[in-house]
């Protein structure tokens, strides 16, 4: 078994794709609070959620849509077959979110996974706004959950 494969056949990330998410992650992050919301084309945010098990704190940088006035919108996406752990943990601890912008402070937020039409609506926004995650989506053999965010 090579290093980055993971035993069991989980659908998860290996141990050096971890390793390197991890790692991207922390510059990611690093960048966002020195107020430069942007990375490989799209517009990120640090959401922080509590671990759904463990209740450790974790933070994530993910790309965000706009959605209205107050609202933003991220996608469970990336290359395995489960979602990953931030949208776990998100889900498991909705009251507990927050999120950080380029810049500013932590802001509660409540997430709501977007179901029927007006996930519809919203992924053909994504999908508009971020062509590679439409491509994405359609190699998987998962429906990408789409959460909107709004302040608390």
């Amino acid at each position: 078994m090579a290093a980055n494969e993971k035993a069991g056949g989980s659908g998860g990330p290996g141990r050096v794709s971890r390793w390197m998410q991890h790692k991207a992650n922390g510059r990611v992050t690093r960048k966002i609070r020195r107020g430069q919301g942007r990375a490989m084309g799209m517009d990120v945010l640090i959401l922080n959620t509590v671990g759904k098990r463990s209740g450790e704190a974790r933070e994530t940088p993910v790309a965000w849509f706009e959605d209205g006035a107050d609202g933003r919108l991220v996608v469970a996406s990336g290359g395995g077959s489960r979602h990953p752990d931030w949208y776990v943990n998100l889900m498991a601890h909705p009251d507990r979110a927050t999120i950080e912008v380029a810049g500013a402070g932590a802001e509660p937020v409540t997430p709501h996974r977007l179901e029927g039409a007006d996930r519809a609506d919203a992924w053909r926004r994504i999908a508009e706004a971020q062509p590679r995650i439409a491509k994405y989506q359609r190699k998987s053999d998962r429906e990408y959950p789409v959460v909107r965010l709004t302040p608390r």
